[in-house]
């Protein structure tokens, strides 16, 4: 499993991907197009989810990697506003 401090996270736009480099230099590339195929989603929780790639792709990486992603969108879309 991934430790946040053993590596680094980035948003690549130009492959719409998160590139992760370990202490060790090995690259991991997690496509977000694949990633999200199949997800239901809102226009809310596909706007915070491409701000979640962006802004923190490590946060992203860790749902990809431990099949989440659907249960953070659930939960992203059944928030209200205050």
């Amino acid at each position: 499993m991934l430790s946040k401090e053993s590596t680094h996270a980035t948003y690549n736009q130009r492959c719409n991907s998160i590139d992760i480099t370990t202490f060790d230099n090995m690259l991991l590339r997690i496509d977000c197009n694949k990633e999200e195929d199949g997800l239901k989603t809102t226009p809310n929780s596909q706007c915070a989810l491409n701000a979640l790639a962006i802004d923190t792709p490590m946060e992203y990486a860790l749902l990809a990697l431990t099949g989440e992603m659907q249960d953070w969108v659930d939960a992203e879309d059944s928030l209200e506003v205050w």
